[in-house]
């Protein structure tokens, strides 16, 4: 092995830069190879300027930096790019001119940090021959084959402190506080954030809601003496027989942007004689310094991608399994996306200790 790529890609995530650091001091210390980073995902590699050199003195310092020293982007789907062809856009494959890129730089393995779309693409990369390694990246915590990714516990971080600080104005105005969070079609964050943060109520979309029972559940504490609720709600969860909120729909580049449910949430208690509040934490929940956790896990999984490449193990990705670093192969990863199991005790102690899911 004599030479290697990285990229990132998709949305950004706590915790990037310290696999980057751990990769390249890895295939330094240990293999004595040339590491170049790609610029941007995979559109470095159609980019003059879109390949760099990572040494020692790159990597120096980004162990508790938030995003990513290569930029991303989370459009750049080399088999659906958007360009303007006589003076009409239109959207074209340039797989393969990635393809040529990567053997024009005559990597022996190409390190992919991404979410479920990153990694779908590497892995048909892998098929056209380019020799990939995942590392799971995202806030989502939706990636199949591992129980965690990195960026994760950083993003459950930042919801749960929201939380603890919703507490005190909603008790001192005698508000229902509603508090909308990242994960797409996965409830990961929005169910530990709601455990650890005390919510009353918490929406997530693998269990659609009626909104008589948020009410319901307002009520119960209004008779038990307490003047306010807080509401944690995941950005995909949606009201029983109806449809997720989008703030933009997508097309075959861009995906639908999820947004809004929050909103219609609060208007609906608002309506019934409760003052309410929204807040989108947005875009706060992937920036800043990851936490210790986030920082190991993302070291140990840039280590372990480059012993991959050595071993000539490609089209797999980096995974923690019961607690260990093992790899999985893409395939997997990407087949089922993870979604939060209805029967799992994070979901059964909330129901013990009297949160409502808005379902009964």
């Amino acid at each position: 092995m004599k030479r290697i790529g990285i990229l990132t890609g998709g949305g950004d995530a706590p915790g990037l830069n310290a696999v980057i650091r751990a990769a390249v001091k890895t295939a330094l210390n240990i293999y004595q190879c040339e590491v170049y980073g790609i610029k941007n995902g995979y559109d470095g590699f159609l980019d003059e300027n879109g390949v760099m050199p990572l040494g020692r003195k790159e990597v120096r310092g980004i162990l508790p930096r938030g995003g990513t020293i290569l930029g991303t982007a989370n459009r750049g789907n080399p088999y659906a790019r958007k360009v303007i062809r006589d003076g009409k856009e239109v959207v074209i494959d340039v797989s393969d001119e990635i393809v040529k890129g990567i053997q024009k730089l005559e990597l022996d393995a190409l390190l992919v940090l991404g979410g479920d779309g990153t990694l779908r693409i590497a892995h048909e990369l892998a098929q056209k021959g380019v020799p990939c390694i995942g590392v799971p990246k995202t806030i989502d915590n939706d990636i199949g084959g591992t129980e965690i990714t990195f960026g994760f516990d950083t993003a459950l971080n930042i919801a749960t402190e929201a939380l603890d600080r919703l507490h005190t104005t909603a008790e001192s105005h005698h508000r229902v506080m509603v508090l909308e969070l990242m994960g797409r079609d996965a409830g990961f964050i929005t169910l530990q954030a709601g455990i650890s943060g005390g919510a009353d109520v918490i929406l997530i979309p693998e269990i659609p809601f009626k909104f008589e029972n948020i009410l319901k559940r307002i009520h119960q504490r209004v008779e038990r003496g307490s003047q306010f609720s807080i509401i944690a709600v995941s950005e995909g969860a949606k009201p029983d027989g109806g449809s997720q909120v989008f703030s933009r729909q997508g097309d075959e580049v861009y995906v639908p942007r999820l947004g809004g449910v929050g909103q219609m949430v609060a208007e609906y208690i608002e309506k019934q004689g409760f003052e309410s509040r929204v807040t989108v934490l947005g875009h706060i929940q992937r920036g800043g310094t990851p936490t210790s956790f986030d920082r190991s896990l993302a070291t140990r999984y840039g280590a372990a991608a480059v012993r991959l490449a050595a071993q000539g193990k490609f089209d797999c990705m980096v995974a923690l399994r019961c607690g260990e670093i093992t790899d999985i192969p893409l395939e997997e990863a990407i087949a089922i996306p993870k979604r939060v199991n209805l029967h799992s005790d994070a979901v059964i102690t909330a129901r013990n200790i009297g949160i409502s899911f808005g379902d009964d």
